[in-house]
C-alpha cells in the first residue's frame, strides 16, 4: 500500500513538473519575456516593462511554482530511503524502479495534457476563435496553460489522501509476521525517540554531515549528478523549444511528440533495470559498471543527433534579401526595400507570411501585398510587389513550411531520442543503487536529501537561467511590447540554437564521466557499508530460526526432565 501511494505521489509530482516544463514557451509568449526569464521561473521550483498592464502577471507563476517546489521536497528522499530501509535487500531496486515508472508515466500524462492545452487558444470562451488570423504553429500563439494547472492542482491533493491512513512505521519485509521482531524492532525503535529527546536532532546531524563529506564515493556521485543534471534540465525544458524551431512544428505537435516517444522507453528502461538487479542479485561494484558504460554508450549515440538538422527559415529581411540571396546573420537586418518603402510598414512588427515564391516575409505589407481575400487563418494576400515570382504574386498567413526533407529528419530525430532515452533509463536504477549502498543505513535519509538539495540548488536553479539566456544570444527577431520595449523572440538563428542546444548539454555529460572513472577506480579498492545489506534480512532470519531451535532443545530438555521425575515418583 505504501509502494502505491508513494508512486502515485511521484505520478502527481512528475505530472506537475513536465506540465510546468512544457507549457514554458506558451507562458513566454503570455507575458511576452525573455527565455531567460522564463528560465528563472522554471529554476524557481528548487527555492525559497512597467507600462504594460499585465507586465508582472509572470509573478505569480513564479510564486505558485516555489510552493509546488516546497511541497515536494520530502517525497523523493524520505520516500526512497523509506523503501529502501524497509524492503528486501534483493527487492528494494525492483520497488524503486517501479516508482520511477510511476515518476515517468507522470510526464506522460503531463505532456499529453500540456499538448492537448497547448492547441487550445489561451482566451478560448472569451474570444471568437474563428477570427483569429494565427494557428498553433506561429510563435505569437499562446495555449490555454493555465487550464493543465487546475488539474494538475486536483490531483496532488488527491494523491496526499492515503498518506493519511498509513501506519507511522512498517516492519522490516519478509518479518511482518514474527511477533518477537517486532517487539524487538518497537522496543529499539522507542529507545531510539527517547534519545532523540534527550539529545535533540542536532546531536547526529554534524557527525553524519561528517561521514558523508568523508565518504568519497558519495560526493563524487554527487558531483556526476550535478553535472548530468546541468545537461538533462536544459534538454528536457527546452526539448518543444527546440522541435519547434529546428523542425517547423507547432509546440503542441512538439510538447505530444516528446512524450510519445520518450517517455515508454524511460518506462520499460526502469522495469527492466529493477528486475534485472533483483534476477540477478547485482552487487554494488557491479551496479557501478552497468551505470557507468550504458551511459558512455547513450552518450555516444547522442552525437548522431547533430546529424540531424534542417535550414534555418528563409525570412526575407532577417536572414535573406529581398532577391532572395542568404545573407549574413550578424549584419543589420534590411527590412525594408523598394518595393515595400511607399507603404509606411511599420519596422518593428511580426505578422509573418509565406509568399508563392518560396520565402518567408515579416508581414503582409513587406511583402508588398495591395488585396486580400478570405477571412482568419484562410485569408490570401494578392498583387504582393516584393514577391518576385512568374505570374501572380500571393502570399498567405505563416511561414513556410520547411519541406519533406525536414520533416524526415524530425523523425530520425524522435527516433533516435527513444533509443537513448530506453538506454539511460535502463543504467538509472543501477546507478541509484550505488548511491543508496555506499552509505551507512542511519546516514541514508539525510544522504539522499543532501543529493537531491545539491542536484536543485547547483543545477536545477542555475541551468535554465543560463541556458535561457544563451538561447536568447541567438534571437533574430524579438517581439516588441506596447511600450516600446523587448519582449518574446519569435525566431532563432536555429543553426546557432542547434550548437548551444545540443553541444552545451553534450560538454558537460563528457565532463561527468571523469568523475564516474574514478568512482569505479575507488570501488576496486574499498569496502562500502551497503555491500553487507543484502544479507541483512538473512541474518535476521537465522537469529530467528537460532532462537527457535534454542526453544525447541529447551522444550526437549524440559520434556526429558519431566519424565524422569515421573519415572521417580512411581
Amino acid at each position: 500500500m505504501f509502494l502505491l501511494a508513494i508512486t502515485c505521489a511521484f505520478v502527481s509530482k512528475t505530472l506537475s513538473g513536465s506540465y510546468m516544463n512544457s507549457m514554458l514557451t506558451q507562458i513566454e509568449r503570455q507575458f511576452n519575456i525573455p527565455t531567460s526569464l522564463v528560465g528563472f521561473i522554471n529554476g524557481s521550483f528548487e527555492i525559497e516593462c512597467t507600462n504594460e498592464v499585465k507586465s508582472l502577471m509572470w509573478v505569480y507563476v513564479l510564486v505558485g511554482n516555489i510552493v509546488r517546489g516546497m511541497g515536494e521536497t520530502p517525497i523523493l528522499p524520505l520516500g526512497i530511503s523509506y523503501i529502501e530501509d524497509f524492503a528486501k535487500s534483493e527487492n528494494s531496486p525492483l520497488y524503486i524502479g517501479l516508482i520511477e515508472t510511476g515518476a515517468t508515466i507522470g510526464p506522460l500524462i503531463g505532456l499529453l495534457l500540456a499538448s492537448f492545452c497547448a492547441n487550445v487558444y489561451v482566451d478560448t470562451g472569451s474570444v471568437n476563435t474563428d477570427d483569429l488570423t494565427i494557428t498553433p504553429t506561429d510563435t505569437r500563439w499562446v495555449g490555454a496553460w493555465w487550464f493543465g494547472f487546475l488539474i494538475c492542482a486536483g490531483v496532488n491533493v488527491l494523491t496526499a489522501i492515503p498518506f493519511f491512513f498509513l501506519p507511522k512505521t512498517l516492519p522490516k519485509e519478509g518479518l511482518e509476521n514474527n511477533a518477537d521482531i517486532i517487539k524487538n524492532e518497537n522496543e529499539d525503535k522507542q529507545r531510539e525517540e527517547v534519545k532523540k529527546e534527550k539529545y535533540g536532532i542536532t546531536k547526529d546531524f554534524l557527525p553524519f554531515m561528517k561521514s558523508l563529506s568523508c565518504n568519497p564515493i558519495y560526493m563524487l556521485f554527487i558531483l556526476v549528478s550535478v553535472i548530468q543534471f546541468n545537461a538533462f534540465v536544459n534538454m528536457i525544458s527546452f526539448m518543444p523549444k527546440y522541435l519547434e524551431q529546428q523542425y517547423g512544428i507547432s509546440s503542441s505537435d512538439a510538447i505530444f511528440l516528446m512524450g510519445i516517444y520518450n517517455l515508454p522507453p524511460i518506462c520499460i528502461g526502469y522495469i527492466i533495470g529493477g528486475l534485472i538487479m533483483k534476477k540477478f542479485k547485482i552487487t554494488v561494484k557491479q551496479a557501478a559498471h552497468i551505470g557507468c558504460w550504458l551511459s558512455l554508450l547513450e552518450y555516444l549515440l547522442y552525437f548522431l543527433s547533430f546529424l540531424m538538422t534542417c535550414e534555418n527559415s528563409s525570412v526575407v529581411g532577417i536572414n535573406t534579401s529581398y532577391e532572395g540571396i542568404p545573407q549574413d546573420l550578424y549584419m543589420e537586418n534590411n527590412i525594408f526595400a523598394d518595393c515595400n518603402v511607399d507603404c509606411n510598414c511599420p519596422s518593428k512588427i511580426w505578422d509573418p507570411v509565406c509568399g508563392n515564391n518560396g520565402l518567408s516575409y515579416l508581414s503582409a505589407c513587406l511583402a508588398g501585398c495591395e488585396t486580400s481575400t478570405g477571412m482568419g487563418i484562410n485569408m490570401v494576400f494578392q498583387n504582393c510587389s516584393c514577391i518576385q515570382t512568374s505570374g501572380n504574386s500571393s502570399a498567405v498567413l505563416g511561414l513556410c513550411d520547411k519541406g519533406p526533407d525536414c520533416s524526415m529528419m524530425l523523425q530520425y530525430f524522435l527516433i533516435l531520442s527513444a533509443m537513448s532515452s530506453f538506454i539511460y533509463s535502463l543504467a538509472a536504477i543501477p546507478g541509484y543503487m550505488v548511491l543508496l549502498r555506499c552509505m551507512k543505513s542511519e546516514e541514508k535519509s539525510l544522504g539522499v536529501g543532501l543529493h537531491t538539495f545539491c542536484t536543485r540548488v547547483f543545477a536545477g536553479i542555475p541551468a535554465p537561467i543560463y541556458f535561457g539566456a544563451l538561447m536568447d544570444s541567438t534571437c533574430l527577431h524579438w517581439g516588441t511590447l506596447k511600450c516600446g520595449e523587448s519582449g518574446a523572440c519569435r525566431i532563432y538563428d536555429s543553426t546557432t540554437f542547434r550548437y548551444i542546444y545540443l553541444g552545451l548539454p553534450a560538454a558537460l555529460r563528457g565532463s561527468s564521466f571523469v568523475p564516474a572513472l574514478i568512482i569505479l577506480i575507488l570501488l576496486r579498492k574499498c569496502h562500502l557499508p551497503g555491500e553487507n545489506a543484502s544479507s541483512g534480512t538473512e541474518l535476521i532470519e537465522t537469529k530467528v530460526k537460532g532462537k527457535e531451535n534454542e526453544c525447541k532443545d529447551i522444550y526437549q530438555k524440559s520434556t526429558v526432565l519431566k519424565d524422569d521425575e515421573l519415572k521417580i515418583k512411581l
